[in-house]
């Protein structure tokens, strides 16, 4: 039998040689653009980690998540406890912590959420991510709905992640290197489990494969790589509330993830980067007459995706390898 895949697994070397130009104007960008771009680009890596986080359960082993963000929200609020108020804590054992206590969590939902399939996957993953919504917001000890505050970014010690063009840099650094992990477990025997899930778990079933423990080892990774997401998202803002907690910011993934294409964890990052860019454009969309454009930005969005959905099934990275290989075969 042959390894189910997944999308789009195997890059034309069109996208490779697309990526990897990506990577060099990521890496040129800090040193053209004013801090508050640099800013921003580094928040839509954060958030390409997310989504590609998201992906492993969504687009490899075909398990949609309405409270993932949850794990992305538990991390945040992990730095923020563990940093005094008035001095920086250490990245080398606050990362691991926040990221391990995401996945313990993920660990004990997946437990109890990996029994169910489909509709009440999804159900069930969005009541969880509620729950835990409505304990922090309704929790004055907790921070409540006002959040909470971290006064200083980590301590790195070999580099300063007070400095903006560090902070990106060191983000970058973390973007590609839970890409090519990724990337690898892709095409390891668990990551060719987990596709095989995706495609006919009662077939995995029937061939011996135990797939509870393939999904929940799945949901608990996914989790942890939500929670480095979701540490880096409070290091670079200095503030963690409960609405990275809710289903919004779930929905907010599975669209990055469907806009850029389920399946391959550079769709992912493309779809974060796309999702954020057109966020902010609808929302400066100007007032015709008495309409506010860009107060329905949610409408444009919407829209946006219903049309990738429609004509481009495989999302922005499948539009991009079908445009290149029509190209390529004209020239031929």
């Amino acid at each position: 039998m042959s390894a189910p895949k997944a999308n789009l697994e195997r890059l034309p070397l069109g996208l490779q040689v697309g990526l990897a130009l990506a990577v060099v104007a990521l890496a040129a960008f800090p040193f053209m653009a004013t801090d508050f771009y640099t800013q921003m680009v580094a928040r839509m890596m954060i958030l390409a980690i997310f989504a590609m986080s998201l992906d492993l359960l969504q687009g490899v082993t075909g398990l949609v998540s309405l409270g993932h963000a949850a794990f992305f929200g538990i991390a945040g609020y992990a730095l923020a406890f563990l940093t005094p108020p008035d001095t920086p804590v250490s990245l080398w054992w606050t990362l691991p912590a926040a990221m391990a206590a995401s996945a313990l969590a993920a660990l004990v939902i997946g437990f109890l959420v990996v029994r169910t399939h489909g509709i009440y996957f999804i159900m069930v993953t969005m009541a969880f991510a509620q729950m835990l919504f409505y304990l922090f917001f309704d929790n004055k000890a907790l921070g409540g709905s006002d959040g909470v505050y971290i006064n200083f970014k980590p301590a790195a010690v070999l580099f300063d992640l007070e400095d903006k063009r560090v902070f990106y840099f060191f983000t970058l650094a973390v973007l590609l290197l839970v890409y090519f992990f990724l990337r690898r477990l892709l095409f390891s025997p668990f990551g060719r489990a987990l596709a095989g899930i995706r495609v006919n778990e009662h077939r995995m079933r029937a061939m011996g494969f135990g797939t509870f423990g393939y999904k929940l080892a799945a949901f608990t990774l996914a989790g942890a790589l939500a929670g480095l997401a979701g540490y880096l998202w409070g290091a670079q803002t200095g503030f963690i509330n409960p609405e990275l907690m809710g289903f919004h910011m779930s929905a907010h993934a599975i669209m990055m993830v469907i806009l850029g294409g389920m399946g391959n964890f550079a769709g992912a990052i493309l779809g974060a980067f796309a999702f954020e860019f057109l966020l902010h454009e609808f929302k400066d969309l100007p007032t015709i007459g008495t309409f506010n454009a860009g107060k329905h930005w949610m409408l444009w969005m919407g829209l946006f995706i219903v049309f990738v959905v429609a004509f481009a099934p495989r999302g922005l990275l499948g539009l991009l390898d079908r445009v290149m290989r029509r190209k390529d075969k004209h020239l031929g």
